[in-house]
């Protein structure tokens, strides 16, 4: 748990255009959310997000997956969230093994509704395609804990939306989208206030 007297330190994981940072970071600047983005580490150099983090004043470090061995991407991206309180990925794409001392602080959103339409290669598009496909009714997005395994852990909220009958992967994301702009900040908070406890694997609510 964080000191309750200061913001909550977060660290933000991308790899890609960096909408959900932005929403994090609007919530912070408009009072809705008691925290202080201290570092945005993106996996990818040539991505939006890593403009519009700097354009947003945030300190953002580049480490490049591609251009390091797995050993050494661990290292730096240990190193690059140190002073933090909690781990934000925000559409981090490359696999860093949550160390044991970060583990219960590391947390991730899926635009679906896990333990659907998780795993490995599952992500974007990808996720709302494999939604329409399954000719499923609702989907949403879930915010969960990370563990070790892709799209797995305890899970904190979910967020329903219909699927309707019309929907493409385009209008079915960004009705799922709206919701991760709601249920993130929603999930931080909770963390922030010290409310969510962890037991025999299973997130508990307090209040």
């Amino acid at each position: 748990m964080s000191d309750p007297l200061r913001p909550l330190r977060l660290a933000v994981l991308i790899s890609g255009g960096g909408r959900t940072l932005l929403n994090l970071q609007k919530h912070i600047v408009e009072g809705n959310l008691r925290a202080d983005i201290r570092a945005v580490v993106s996996s990818r150099g040539g991505v939006a997000g890593v403009e519009r983090s700097r354009e947003a004043g945030l300190r953002t470090i580049v480490v490049e997956r591609r251009a390091l061995p797995a050993e050494a991407f661990q290292e730096r991206v240990t190193k690059a969230i140190a002073g933090a309180d909690l781990v934000c990925m925000a559409g981090f794409l490359s696999l860093w093994r949550i160390p044991k001392e970060w583990q219960g602080r590391v947390i991730n959103m899926h635009p679906a509704l896990l333990p659907q339409f998780g795993g490995p290669g599952m992500y974007g598009h990808r996720v709302h395609e494999a939604v329409l496909a399954a000719k499923s009714t609702v989907s949403g997005c879930t915010v969960h804990f990370c563990d070790n395994e892709y799209d797995h852990g305890p899970i904190i909220l979910q967020r329903k939306v219909p699927v309707l009958p019309d929907d493409t992967p385009d209008t079915l994301a960004a009705r799922v989208f709206k919701q991760e702009c709601i249920a993130y900040p929603a999930a931080v908070s909770l963390f922030a206030e010290g409310r969510i406890a962890l037991k025999d694997g299973k997130v508990h609510i307090r209040g």
